[in-house]
């Protein structure tokens, strides 16, 4: 833990997931195109990684593509599977070397053939890292986790494994890609939009909303921090009083 950064170690959240919104914005304000943006995006993750990893985060959930990202231009969908592949090569190391756990959420069979066997081998390498689990969000959408989930209960429920009125919030929790995984105490969007664009839908039902207006790729240590003192000056009532 870094002392100089008035963290209270004992008021972390346990759990922090971002949009990281911005980067084709950001490259358009400086003349660059839209793969350079995301080039400089991919650098971001490497800091708020390596800084959620020091100050003591416990689980990290980083919306890396969306479902509805496939609508995107082909050439910029080959350039995020080529970032994607040398960010999980070139990082692979320091992930072994800091106890972070590498995981996924979404319909990961989407992905070109190649991308899905290198996720799988980062996720064993990584697979008895304890300090923190890195959770990348592909091919993601909450709604269709939504809808799979309750495909799989239905499914259950006709097998007699499952009784409709054994059905509660417990029970579709666990059909979701997040079983394994706290909800959310605090989420972070980048760039200043106010939605919340279809993620993590379910889990955030009490998660702290914190948007700044900053792009993905000016996202570093510094915004970070201040992120998580604003969710340590918050009180969380759950609903109560």
């Amino acid at each position: 833990m870094e002392k100089d950064q008035n963290i209270d170690p004992s008021r972390l959240p346990r759990h922090v997931a971002i949009i990281m919104d911005g980067n084709g914005r950001w490259a358009k304000r400086q003349g660059l195109d839209r793969i350079q943006g995301h080039q400089r995006g991919a650098e971001s993750v490497r800091d708020i990684v390596r800084t959620a990893r020091r100050i003591g985060i416990k689980y990290l959930t980083l919306y890396a593509f969306s479902e509805e990202n496939w609508k995107r231009a082909r050439y910029e969908i080959e350039a995020l599977m080529m970032l994607l592949k040398r960010y999980l090569k070139s990082e692979l190391q320091e992930m072994l070397e800091n106890g972070i756990r590498f995981n996924t959420i979404g319909n990961i069979y989407k992905l070109p053939q190649d991308v899905q066997e290198l996720l799988k081998k980062t996720k064993e390498k990584t697979s008895k890292n304890t300090n923190m689990v890195l959770t990348l969000a592909l091919s993601y959408g909450g709604r269709q986790e939504i809808c799979e989930a309750m495909r799989h209960i239905a499914k259950r429920v006709a097998a007699g494994d499952i009784d409709p009125s054994d059905i509660d919030e417990d029970v579709i929790s666990g059909f979701l890609y997040t079983s394994s995984l706290p909800d959310p105490d605090l989420l972070i969007r980048t760039s200043g939009e106010m939605r919340i664009s279809n993620f993590l839908l379910w889990q955030i039902a009490y998660t702290e909303l914190y948007i700044t207006p900053i792009m993905w790729p000016d996202f570093k240590k510094k915004q970070f921090i201040e992120a998580i003192l604003e969710y340590q000056r918050r009180e969380r009532r759950f609903g109560g009083i």
